[in-house]
Order: structure tokens, then sequence, then C-alpha cells
């Protein structure tokens, strides 16, 4: 599924133009849904932390119980000959994927004696840095490790990610608030979020539900260099509603601001302004060429 345009494709080998077909329809991953992938973003030259997502998809693999067969600087060396067809005010999706071709003699557990492998590059803007979104709950909560592959970003999770947007855009909203099976906050459909309070800022406690992303970590490493306080707790819908301030980070935007969650209406306030503003200074020195 191609969201964005001018594609390449990374497979076999080497690189071709547009959205090249990979999967056959026998593949593990095309039957029993042993898919994983990553996404890294480049903008206005730079590729943010482009290194750990390339670490992330590998141990995705290894968590569905693939081999992973690409090493993180051979990615690296692939991406940079990719990202050359682009031009420096081009917003690229960098993708990376695996998935199963065999199965043992159930079928059941991938085979570890082949992988499948691609790379898929997609031009997609960035979103606009006043683009706030809306926020609502729904019925559907995310897994635990152990009944769901948590520990990775697979594509068997995001069916799960799927209902809880649709049930929030029925709804009237962008987005969906998301519980954890104890009921407390975890993320949302598609991001990590943070909530602002009095000056100090919270983010869900990381407790096995969900992926604490890179930027999510990126953001928590910049707070902290800036001295602005940030909590990782166990946090309510109740502390969403009486918050200041609430953002969502995640690869795709890497900081977005929300101005309702569902009655309850926020400002774009001073601490997601300054984040976005350290975060995008930092970003301007994470060139290619510095990978």
């Amino acid at each position: 599924m191609a969201v964005g345009n001018k594609i390449k494709t990374w497979a076999n080998g080497r690189w071709h133009d547009g959205d090249l077909a990979v999967m056959r329809a026998a593949d593990h991953g095309a039957w029993l849904g042993s898919t994983v992938f990553d996404g890294a973003r480049m903008f206005n030259g730079t590729a943010p932390d482009l290194r750990p997502h390339l670490e992330r998809v590998n141990n995705s693999a290894r968590a569905l119980m693939l081999t992973p067969t690409v090493d993180v600087d051979t990615m690296m060396q692939i991406i940079r000959e990719g990202l050359k067809s682009y031009g420096p005010s081009d917003a690229v999706y960098i993708r990376p994927m695996y998935w199963g071709i065999n199965g043992d003699p159930t079928a059941i557990i991938p085979a570890a004696d082949q992988t499948g492998f691609a790379i898929s590059l997609e031009q997609i803007a960035m979103p606009p840095e006043t683009a706030a979104l809306t926020l609502t709950t729904t019925q559907f909560r995310r897994p635990v490790l152990e009944s769901s592959v948590v520990n990775a970003k697979a594509g068997c999770l995001y069916p799960n990610n799927a209902r809880m947007l649709a049930e929030a855009r029925a709804k009237g909203f962008n987005n969906a608030l998301v519980a954890d099976a104890m009921g407390n906050v975890a993320e949302t459909a598609t991001a990590n979020v943070f909530m602002v309070k009095n000056g100090e800022v919270f983010t869900p406690i990381a407790n096995g539900t969900f992926l604490a992303g890179i930027t999510r970590a990126r953001h928590i490493t910049h707070m902290r260099a800036e001295g602005i306080p940030i909590h990782e707790a166990v946090l309510s819908f109740d502390d969403f509603h009486s918050a200041d301030e609430v953002f969502l980070t995640g690869n795709m935007a890497k900081i977005s601001p929300v101005k309702a969650f569902d009655d309850t209406q926020y400002q774009i306030g001073p601490v997601t302004r300054r984040l976005r503003e350290i975060y995008w200074d930092w970003a301007a020195t994470q060139t290619l060429d510095a990978f």
C-alpha cells in the first residue's frame, strides 16, 4: 500500500523504480502474518535517528522468530544510495521490512533458512507545524506480551490499531487515546503521547504493552538536557482531561500538538512549541554524511 509518491524499492540486491511486488502468495508473511517493519525519515537533508530505527527492525525480526539477514551498516549504505534519487527539499519515509518465507513442518513457526527483506522509500511531506489533532477514547486496548508480540514493530499488531482509529474517526476525532489492559493510558492508535501540567511533562511509563518509541526517547533526552521536568508515570484519562498541553511523538510527524480530548480543549502551549524547536535544531545536525 503506497501512501506517498516517487517510490523506490530495494529488493533482490538492487534498487528498482516504483512500488515493486516483493512477496509471494505462499510466503509465510503473506499467509501467516510474519512481517515486521520500521520507519525513519529524511527531511531537509537530515535523517534523525536512522541507525536506531534500523537496529530496531532487526530486533523486531528476532521477536517474530525471523532471522534478520542485513546488518545495520549495510542497510545504511543501501539507504544512502537510494536517497540520492531525491532532492534536498524532499521529505522521504524510509521503511525497511522483513517477512517469513518458509515455515517449519507445522507451517506455523517461520523457518530460519530464508527471510524476505526489502526497503521502501516514499516521498511523503512533513505535516505543517500548526496541524493540531483531536483525541477520543476507544473500546479497544493495547495487548500484553503474553498474548501479542508487543516487543516488535510487527504488521500483525496493526489491525488492532486500525479498529481504534476507525472508531475514533467514526466519532469525529483524528485519533484515539488508548488504554492498556489495566485501564491506564498507554499511547494513541498511532503514536506515543505526552501531557504537560504546571510546566512538568508526563508520559505513560513503558510497561511492555506498547513500543516506547525512538522519537519518544529522543524528546525525553532533549527535555532532560533542557531542564524540563519529565516523568514516566501511570496516567489515567482524568489526568489527560486536567492537562495544560498534550502532544504526540512518532516518526512520521516527530511532534504533533493535540487541541482536544473529547470535550477538553488545549492550546498549542509553550512546552510543545519549545520541544519542536529543540528537535528541529538537533535534527539539522543529523545529515546523511554523519552516518
